[in-house]
């Protein structure tokens, strides 16, 4: 749960804020690298990632249907490409989990090892 803000609510453990569609490894990485390039090409993201051609477009495809992506079809020259941008859901989604993944190191540094104790 979050606050009317959109703060995490810091009573609730931050694992169950994280959400499943962004913190998988692969689909959080491809927002990540295309909110930091804005708009990305599909090579690019199969590259970055080390996926196959077929991987990486399932995961395109949960990401759009959640609204958190948008696919663009063109050509550049007589090639085919397909350019990835981020929705404001999905700039928004980012935020939220990266918000999230912080309280929770945040609370993990903070507990005493087994050897502290």
């Amino acid at each position: 749960m979050t606050a009317e803000d959109g703060t995490p609510d810091p009573h609730e453990h931050p694992v169950n804020g994280l959400d499943d569609v962004v913190h998988q490894r692969v689909r959080l990485g491809i927002l990540a690298i295309t909110h930091e390039a804005r708009r990305v090409e599909f090579g690019y993201l199969r590259t970055q990632l080390q996926l196959t051609a077929g991987n990486l477009s399932q995961h395109l495809g949960v990401l759009e249907t959640a609204g958190l992506i948008e696919i663009e079809k063109g050509y550049a020259g007589k090639r085919g490409r397909t350019w990835i941008t981020l929705t404001a859901a999905g700039d928004t989604a980012l935020a939220e989990e990266i918000a999230r993944l912080k309280l929770l190191i945040a609370r993990v540094e903070t507990t005493d090892t087994p050897e502290d104790r």
